[in-house]
């Protein structure tokens, strides 16, 4: 009798976008999404009148405006995504033939899908789920709504897999290291601008007031990166973007810092932004161009955005050791 590999499935999880550069699309996309109270913490009714009578109307134009301005064949964020899955099905599949083993894309919010995802796991029963976000730094904002469809599809399982979750990495040093290095790759290209800033993705203060660690983390990353490269504490800042609403999140804003810069008269900024695994509208649109201009505008002479590691080499063998680590530990309890 032959017996079967054991089944394995890997989901490689990013946030987020949605399926078109219109209206429509981005409208339903922000639905989901800001209806997540992992996002937003205000009172549900209260933020669904908020939300459908002073957000969706008016927000999905200059959004989709957004996206249209960096969106390719699709969406940034989800290319880079497939394009990472793809590389690392090349690595880890012929490593590990003792499964039969599945690696798959994600998303919390738009397609594809967790919740698609999970439901085909129902249909293909299988011995264990590894679930990765790719989120460096953990929030609860972010991380977490992943944890909570995995636990809700849980709920109406009988035959239930093993699961594992890769929390975050946000100072695991292959991390460090190949964040330091596209810094050092950018510079070889492009020379050395003044000052580098480190800016993350924000979350309200009362957020992390409330437990979120994710603030502190992003602050751990960031020193650690500036260790790795040796800076000097005048050469680099920390800072955090994309604010939404009135109340106040996580400082110092990224926006300030790069004011107050080029009042100080800094010439040159490089910004990188060590919270995103792949380039989006983020990155691509709000720090790549509408910081530019703010800091140009200001009297700063030269800013570049250095590219997050999206499928950059040392970035898919970091992901492939962590994954790979994981089913190593596998091994000694699923294989035959």
């Amino acid at each position: 009798m032959t017996l079967s590999k054991p089944k394995v499935t890997i989901i490689v999880a990013n946030l987020g976008t949605p399926d078109e550069p219109t209206v429509p699309a981005v409208r339903e996309f922000l639905k989901q999404f800001l209806s997540d109270q992992r996002v937003i913490e205000i009172p549900k009714l209260l933020w669904q009148i908020i939300l459908r009578c002073f957000v969706l109307p008016f927000r999905p134009k200059r959004v989709s405006e957004a996206y249209a301005s960096v969106w390719s064949k699709d969406s940034p964020m989800r290319e880079i995504l497939f394009e990472q899955v793809a590389q690392l099905k090349q690595c880890l599949l012929a490593k590990n033939p003792e499964f039969e083993l599945k690696i798959v894309p994600a998303m919390s919010y738009g397609n594809p899908s967790i919740q698609s995802v999970l439901a085909d796991v129902s249909h293909n029963p299988q011995e264990h789920l590894i679930l990765f976000p790719l989120f460096p730094q953990y929030s609860a904002t972010s991380t977490a709504p992943l944890y909570d469809a995995v636990a809700q599809w849980t709920l109406k399982q009988r035959n239930l897999p093993g699961i594992s979750i890769i929390r975050d990495y946000y100072q695991h040093p292959l991390f460090i290291d190949a964040l330091a290095k596209s810094v050092l790759e950018f510079q070889q290209k492009n020379g050395k601008a003044e000052k580098l800033l480190m800016s993350f993705h924000g979350i309200p203060q009362p957020y992390a007031d409330k437990g979120d660690p994710y603030a502190d983390r992003c602050r751990i990353t960031a020193q650690k990166v500036a260790d790795r490269l040796d800076l000097a504490k005048d050469e680099w800042g920390i800072s955090f973007q994309s604010r939404f609403g009135k109340q106040e999140w996580v400082k110092p804003y990224t926006d300030q810092v790069l004011t107050d810069w080029a009042k100080q008269g800094v010439n040159s900024v490089q910004v990188l932004s060590p919270a995103f695994s792949a380039d989006c509208l983020e990155t691509l649109e709000e720090l790549a161009m509408q910081n530019a201009e703010l800091f140009l505008g200001q009297g700063g002479q030269q800013y570049q955005y250095i590219p997050a590691l999206n499928s950059n080499a040392d970035h898919i063998e970091m992901l492939n050791q962590f994954i790979q680590t994981q089913l190593d530990a596998l091994k000694f309890s699923l294989a035959q």
